[in-house]
């Protein structure tokens, strides 16, 4: 499996929104420069972190974008979810019908094993654990 770009711009996105947690709004250009992300690109991530309220926008002179929860409070795992419409490494792991093989396929359950450990590792992964991580190094 192989991430897009949507969840690894996406993911640093937040991670900047998280360094700058406690200062306010944050403008768009700002996190475009720092992180060397397009404007554009980047109000198009904003829209659907938005809708699922990990992003909070304040408008004026001294808006900008904010998280909407606390960085130790939002998962790498709840990014990729909304960015990438679900972690799945093949249908037949969420949607057993999707595949008429289901019941006799010898490679569903190492599948399903992979696609545990990757969700396991992305749902611990909080944007406050990734600071601290770095912070280390």
């Amino acid at each position: 499996m192989k991430l897009s770009t949507k969840s690894r711009y996406g993911t640093r996105m937040m991670l900047d929104l998280a360094k700058h947690y406690h200062e306010g709004p944050v403008q768009i250009g700002h996190i475009a420069i720092r992180e060397d992300i397009s404007v554009k690109y980047l109000e198009q991530l904003i829209i659907p972190l938005k809708k699922a309220q990990l992003i909070e926008s304040v408008r004026g002179p001294r808006g900008g974008h904010m998280l909407a929860k606390s960085p130790d409070k939002i998962t790498v795992g709840e990014i990729v979810r909304v960015l990438e419409g679900g972690i799945e490494l093949t249908r037949c792991i969420e949607n057993p019908d999707a595949c008429e093989r289901t019941g006799s396929c010898m490679t569903r359950s190492i599948w399903k094993e992979a696609a545990k450990a990757m969700h396991d590792k992305l749902n611990a992964s909080t944007l406050a654990s990734i600071l601290e991580r770095s912070n280390r190094v």
